[in-house]
């Protein structure tokens, strides 16, 4: 196959970035990308170089001990211009993001948006900010000693992105290392490597220096090399729980490699007989189905009460039956700002529809009932379109069978929810928690004892009142625990994981302390 044609939004053709230099990539189909809408359309393609790893990591390592030694000021005055280019490419950079993730209109100009919103988070000063967290402070111990922290540093950060938030997501990893001093060696999925070049041009357009920002793209063998390099001293990687556990095996006997993990969710949401059912079946619905189910926190299983089950099992297959499928941009002739906005896109590739397809099978095959069935929508250009999916079933457990559990531990990523039916507060906490990942989690409820009794025993990162599961803030820690995370949680605790702190203790008088059975004669140092 042929090298596709630049996307008009890109600068340059396929490419490495490597040293602050373009490094072209030879023509050739290792890596891919093709709009989920017009599969026959290709966005980005070319050859991958795993030599241009080492590349990258040697460039990275020679770029970071004149970029951690800059100062503050010098760094935030860089983010600040790339902050700027940002701005001015967000809607050529949402049009790349429709084009190659086939996520609607309305969310790709919104992830657009957060790229530059992601510098104002990181540099916030308030009480709450991660600045405040890595910021340097000393006290005094007595008289003549005083003792300091200071943050470091970890070095070059390799930092590993997701298809799904393409832009969004490997910034928010990218943009706090570069503030604590860290260069970086960024390696986008290989399902959007459009994005991931446009990203690291934006940043290469902002001035930082030669090495600091590099770019190298691959598949799984470029990841791989990239994870377990000598030369690299953290891995900031967002994807499924099954590369994440790999990417800890590599690790293993590298301790003091700091590795970052976002992974999966089988995030419940609970919705109580008090609940406002308006209101649940309308953020379930929403979560569980915008982005074409393709969040880490897209609500993946419900557990309603059984007083309210009918009602609410009705509104959110009716919700279902009726969200607006199609072209990305619109449905309708003419501009794309006169055309009736959908709900969802494609789904990202025909594997992806597939698999959603062979989970409402198997779910199915193991009793549920399926209440919307998930079909695919044939299109003129053969698009990855699929409709939404809902499947009642018995009850949510941590049983090995998965025919029993209803797939607790099965992400599947796509557009397909799950609801069981509970008598209490208690069992719904307990169907809520019968998972091994653990990133959102929602309660729908009047009651404040029992919404503050899920807030304490809900086991995820991010614990919702009465709103979906879905829609983090990015002024908030954002992670999960189990097959979810590692306890490195981004958002706006991404700088914690982005420098070390160093402690010392400074001794400005002349005595030394003589211990219990130690003995010094001055004379000794005559």
């Amino acid at each position: 196959m042929s090298a596709a044609a630049p996307h008009p939004s890109l600068r340059h053709p396929a490419c490495d970035i490597i040293n602050g230099k373009i490094v072209p990539l030879r023509t050739g189909d290792a890596v891919a990308s093709r709009n989920p809408a017009r599969p026959a359309e290709t966005v980005w393609s070319a050859a991958s170089e795993l030599a241009h790893v080492d590349e990258a990591v040697a460039a990275a390592r020679a770029a970071f001990p004149a970029w951690a030694a800059s100062t503050p000021d010098d760094r935030i005055a860089l983010l600040r211009r790339f902050q700027q280019v940002a701005r001015d490419r967000a809607e050529a950079l949402a049009e790349l993001i429709c084009d190659e993730t086939g996520k609607a209109w309305w969310e790709s100009i919104g992830e657009a948006a957060l790229i530059a919103g992601k510098v104002d988070i990181t540099l916030d000063e308030s009480a709450h900010s991660g600045l405040q967290r890595v910021r340097a402070f000393e006290f005094p111990m007595n008289e003549t000693r005083r003792a300091a922290c200071a943050f470091r540093p970890h070095g070059v950060m390799c930092v590993l992105g997701p298809f799904n938030f393409p832009a969004h997501l490997p910034n928010g990893h990218i943009v706090p290392a570069l503030l604590a001093g860290n260069t970086i060696v960024f390696k986008p999925s290989d399902k959007t490597p459009g994005v991931g070049q446009m990203l690291a041009e934006m940043l290469l357009d902002a001035g930082f220096p030669a090495g600091v920002i590099n770019l190298v793209q691959g598949g799984a063998d470029i990841a791989s090399r990239l994870a377990s390099h000598d030369g690299v001293d953290g891995v900031l990687f967002t994807g499924s729980w099954p590369v994440g556990r790999r990417i800890l095996e590599a690790n293993l006997d590298r301790p003091g490699r700091i590795v970052a993990l976002e992974m999966g969710g089988n995030n419940p949401a609970v919705v109580m007989d008090d609940a406002d059912l308006r209101q649940a079946a309308i953020e379930c619905a929403r979560c569980a189905f915008n982005t074409t189910g393709q969040r880490c926190t897209s609500t993946r299983r419900v557990i309603v009460h059984e007083r309210v089950a009918q009602p609410f099992v009705r509104a959110v297959c009716q919700t279902a039956n009726t969200l607006l499928i199609g072209d990305p941009r619109g449905v309708g002739d003419g501009p794309r700002e006169s055309r009736q906005p959908v709900f969802m896109g494609p789904i990202i590739n025909a594997q992806s529809r597939d698999a959603v397809l062979g989970f409402q099978r198997d779910l199915a095959r193991a009793g549920a009932e399926v209440l919307v069935e998930s079909t695919t929508i044939d299109t003129p250009e053969g698009g990855f379109y699929i409709t939404p999916g809902v499947a009642r079933v018995d009850r949510f457990s941590l049983a090995d069978d998965a025919g029993k559990d209803a797939g607790c531990d099965v992400e599947i990523f796509g557009p397909y929810l799950r609801i069981s039916t509970t008598d209490s507060l208690d069992d719904a906490i307990i169907q809520a928690n019968a998972t091994r990942y653990g990133l959102s989690s929602s309660i729908f409820t009047r009651s404040e004892p029992a919404a503050a009794r899920f807030l304490r025993e809900s086991r995820a990162g991010c614990v919702n009142v009465n709103t979906g599961t879905a829609g983090a803030s990015g002024k908030l820690p954002f992670g999960g625990l189990g097959f979810s995370g590692n306890h490195r949680p981004a958002g706006a605790f991404s700088l914690d994981y982005c420098a070390y702190p160093v402690a010392t203790m400074i001794e400005t008088g002349a005595e030394a302390q003589i211990a219990p059975g130690m003995t010094f004669d001055d004379s000794w140092v005559r």
